[in-house]
């Protein structure tokens, strides 16, 4: 009963012990349910035709009457239908003895024997024995049924956090088109960068709910645009520093937004805040350092930044993924940091050789870089780390 193997092995087992102390050379071990009250067999032997599994579905009448029994049951023509329902799919005239399994007042499934050799009757010391035995059976089926409970409640939690978080993907996406839609340019701008943010935690090795948060935060980066004048987002030049000043208040703006929801990830409301900082103290807007900011901001932070180079804007031309790459590489780490841009890095080269499941740039950009080009770029900023401790200064 406590051997390392299969429970299925153990209910087999238990099953040929219980026939041999019994003398018995038919039999079936069954467990209980009581929603709805169902006897299901978990092991088999001796039978000619046995269903597999058998059921027999009880009455509470039939309930009761197994509960309250303290010993092994004789059957006879006329005991049947004080025990056993013949409503299931195995007769219960098969059987010419049961021995309820009980853990305390609680019946959690049965031994049903059938003929002994000879068609002998069953003696009582025999069944004495079977009696003992079955106290220890009970337990063994006990604590399976409770395994399999424990497994089946944490099977329906898995689906309902998955189906939440299906939920929150859906909603998220829907905000994130919403908050892209004041001008055309930036249209898509909020997927993608939730689509790269959690491409390179992934290249990163981050756990699924870690990726599932970057994902999650990148729709929501830019939330606190929704209260900016929609002029600025179609000015064809520079913005000057009032406005300039406007734009960047969408970082609070977003912050004050979120802080209030209580979201599945704790990270959301410091990402939307801080996605501009950089590694260096100048972006905005506390002008934080690389070391006060923690990574899933500086990997959202980078993502907006590769989107936001590769996209067009009203005051300039798109950049090329190779300038975009090259240009990234140069201001790390005054800006960015290391280990997420190698990620990119990563991810874009994957595209190149055309080993991601899922393509990282989804051929929204042409593909005018090599793998050897990223491999160059990716050396030449291990070279930069390896060989620059001042830039980190």
């Amino acid at each position: 009963m406590t051997a390392e193997r299969e429970f299925p092995q153990t209910a087999s087992a238990m099953l040929s012990a219980s026939l041999e102390a019994s003398g018995a050379r038919e039999g079936a071990l069954f467990t209980y349910s009581d929603r709805p009250s169902l006897l299901t067999s978990i092991a088999a032997e001796g039978f000619a035709l046995m269903p597999e599994p058998a059921v027999i579905p009880l009455l509470p009448k039939h309930v009761h009457a197994l509960t309250s029994s303290r010993e092994p049951l004789i059957l006879d023509p006329g005991s049947y239908d004080l025990y056993l329902s013949a409503n299931g799919n195995v007769a219960p005239e098969l059987f010419k003895c049961i021995v309820p399994l009980k853990v305390g007042s609680k019946l959690v499934g049965l031994i049903a024997l059938g003929r002994r050799e000879g068609d002998s009757l069953y003696d009582p010391g025999e069944l004495e024995a079977l009696d003992l035995l079955c106290h220890y059976v009970a337990l063994a089926v006990h604590n399976h049924s409770l395994t399999q409970t424990l497994a089946q409640r944490v099977s329906e939690n898995l689906r309902l956090m998955a189906s939440l978080h299906g939920f929150y993907d859906n909603a998220l996406e829907a905000f994130a088109t919403a908050i892209d839609v004041k001008h055309v340019n930036i249209h898509g701008h909020s997927l993608r960068v939730g689509r790269y943010a959690s491409a390179i935690g992934e290249a990163m090795g981050m756990d699924p709910p870690e990726v599932a948060a970057l994902r999650s935060a990148g729709y929501l980066h830019d939330i606190g645009k929704v209260a900016v004048d929609k002029r600025l987002f179609g000015k064809p030049t520079s913005l000057d520093a009032e406005e300039f000043r406007e734009m960047a208040d969408h970082t609070i703006v977003g912050h004050q937004i979120v802080s209030g929801v209580q979201f599945p990830w704790p990270r959301i409301p410091e990402i939307v805040r801080w996605h501009h900082e950089r590694s260096d103290g100048s972006g905005y807007p506390d002008g934080l350092l690389l070391e006060d900011v923690v990574m899933p901001v500086r990997i959202v932070g980078l993502a907006d930044t590769f989107d936001a180079m590769t996209s067009e804007r009203p005051y300039r031309e798109r950049l090329s993924l190779g300038s975009t790459l090259n240009e990234i590489v140069r201001l790390t780490p005054q800006k960015f940091d290391p280990n997420a841009v190698h990620a990119l890095l990563l991810q874009v080269r994957r595209d190149t050789v055309g080993s991601n499941r899922t393509p990282f740039l989804q051929d929204r950009m042409g593909g005018d870089i090599a793998a050897a080009d990223i491999d160059q770029l990716a050396a030449g900023l291990q070279h930069k780390m390896n060989h620059g401790r001042l830039y980190l200064t």
